[in-house]
């Protein structure tokens, strides 16, 4: 099923305030392969934790660049072991050594900056959704992260058609500190990410 644009905004607006748990309860009932993604930035763990409450062993996409923070790369492995997820791993095919002496970490206004860009994190994505083709992308995506996230909702549809689902697209900070708190779930804000370099630019996944 393929949704129109006044679908998904009749749904958004039925969805705004319903607890994250039956959004996803209703987007796997929807969906015949769904897909949870991740880079452990912090607050993934809410919708790791959420999506694996309603769907133990859905896929989880990690798409690691290979320069995480050593503090990010212990919080994966503790998410991964506590919530015993069903992780699917996809990194460059050049090493990051290999880069490093090759290409580095461009600045952002420099052009090689998009080669790196897509060696790093489009490539792998493209290659992770090539192989598992969801059908629904579990993600979290909330309001106020970019000017471009602002235009979404609970529910968009990427280039592809996959319908692209982020329950807690509402929440702010304190909602999420609170709902780790709740299920003693750990965070780390110690996070990188070297193709976006600023926290309100947007990597190319989402746009």
């Amino acid at each position: 099923m393929r949704f129109s644009d006044q679908q998904l905004k009749s749904l958004n607006a039925q969805f705004k305030g319903i607890p994250p748990e039956e959004i996803i309860s209703w987007a796997i009932s929807y969906g015949k392969s769904p897909v949870v993604t991740t880079n452990f930035r912090p607050y993934e763990v809410a919708i790791l934790h959420a999506v694996t409450e309603v769907k133990k062993d859905i896929p989880v996409i990690w798409c690691d660049t290979g320069y995480n923070t050593p503090q990010t790369y212990r919080h994966a492995e503790e998410v991964i072991a506590r919530l015993e997820l069903n992780i699917h791993l996809y990194v460059p095919r050049q090493s990051t050594a290999h880069r490093d002496v090759v290409l580095g970490i461009p600045q952002v206004e420099d052009p090689r900056h998009v080669i790196f860009t897509e060696q790093v994190k489009l490539e792998p994505f493209r290659r992770a959704m090539a192989e598992h083709r969801p059908d629904v992308w579990f993600t979290n995506l909330r309001k106020g992260q970019t000017a471009h996230r602002d235009t979404l909702d609970i529910l968009s549809l990427d280039k592809q058609g996959v319908l692209k689902v982020s329950p807690f697209y509402h929440w702010n900070d304190a909602q999420l500190d609170a709902y780790l708190q709740e299920a003693g779930l750990p965070n780390e804000h110690t996070y990188f990410d070297p193709t976006k370099v600023l926290a309100n630019r947007e990597c190319g996944l989402h746009s």
